[in-house]
């Protein structure tokens, strides 16, 4: 089917998860934008997610869906479908095609319903999409808008940084008597424990950098990570500087002000893209074709493809490999 872009007056987005891959598509939202001007664009996600878009400019609306537990996520599921049939929307762009996402585009009503040809509710959509060539999964995102006639071109992440999350990280920095671009913020841990660097890898990277570099070290940590960054300092011979705990948006604030990130595969190498801070991700058995952004200056990775790293979380990486590619980056850093 050949959309008529005059018919197209309400658009509704899909991606109710994660972090990361709600960051993601950002990259294609002016594009979008400067296509439909005056399209009403809504972004469906689920809470907490949301506040990935919070001020972007080329968002309408953030449609939230308020997960719940056993009956009670079946009445909220009823109650979206029931908003998403009223406001019928005439185009859907499902990036996550999962059941969730499925349901709700058949719901909708809509007349233009936009997924891969992959899919595996293919036949609900009547606009299907093969997948061009794998890359960094933002730029991944450009393909369903090609039924449009939106092409990729350069683009950049967009995240909004609430400026009490900047006094916040402001106000603990001048306390721990750190200044910008003097520290290295390390997360090392990851809700998913395949993700993991060894804990011992990352103190062992983090003593080669405070003895053979004149930077300091900060283990960034959110919710439910303070065990992964407790193991890491206790398995350092040097101390580190353990921060506060952070949220989202507080970590992007103290991204802005360090000279690099290291961590694992998982959405803040993204929030390190859209806030133009280098990035060096260890990757364990995730690809990083998909998800290391290669394409900016300044973010890379490290990934030993003969290795399993299924039964062992040192990823084939050692410590001193990583140290030699700290100081690379480091060297190529302009200020």
């Amino acid at each position: 089917m050949k959309i008529n872009l005059n018919e197209i007056k309400k658009v509704l987005i899909i991606q109710i998860r994660p972090f990361g891959d709600v960051l993601l598509n950002t990259s294609y939202f002016p594009f979008l934008r400067k296509k439909l001007p005056d399209a009403k664009i809504d972004f469906l996600v689920c809470r907490p997610y949301h506040k990935i878009l919070e001020n972007n400019p080329c968002i309408d609306e953030v449609v939230v869906f308020n997960r719940k537990k056993g009956v009670r996520d079946l009445l909220e599921k009823v109650r979206l479908l029931t908003r998403i049939n009223h406001r019928r929307y005439d185009l859907i762009i499902d990036q996550l095609q999962g059941i969730t996402s499925a349901q709700i585009t058949l719901f909708s009503r809509a007349k233009y319903r936009i997924a891969y040809s992959h899919a595996r509710w293919k036949f609900l959509y009547n606009i299907r999409v093969t997948s061009k060539k794998q890359r960094y999964s933002a730029s991944m995102k450009f393909d369903l808008l090609k039924p449009l006639g939106i092409e990729e071109g350069p683009y950049q992440l967009y995240y909004y940084i609430r400026p009490e999350s900047i006094a916040y990280i402001d106000k603990w920095l001048s306390k721990t008597n750190l200044t910008s671009q003097n520290f290295i913020c390390f997360s090392p841990g990851s809700p998913r424990n395949r993700k993991k660097w060894k804990a011992e890898n990352y103190a062992k990277l983090a003593d080669l950098i405070l003895g053979k570099t004149d930077r300091k070290v900060v283990l960034l940590w959110g919710p439910d990570e303070k065990d992964d960054v407790i193991n890491v300092s206790d398995s350092m011979e040097k101390k580190p500087i353990v921060a506060l705990p952070t949220n989202f948006n507080e970590a992007a604030a103290m991204l802005k002000k360090c000279e690099l990130l290291i961590c694992n595969d998982g959405g803040l190498i993204h929030l390190s893209v859209a806030v133009g801070t280098p990035s060096l991700a260890i990757f364990g058995n995730t690809n990083p074709l998909n998800w290391s952004p290669d394409n900016f200056v300044g973010h890379y990775h490290i990934f030993n493809e003969n290795f399993d790293s299924s039964k062992d979380n040192s990823f084939g990486i050692s410590p001193e490999t990583a140290f030699e590619k700290v100081k690379l980056i480091l060297s190529e850093i302009q200020y």
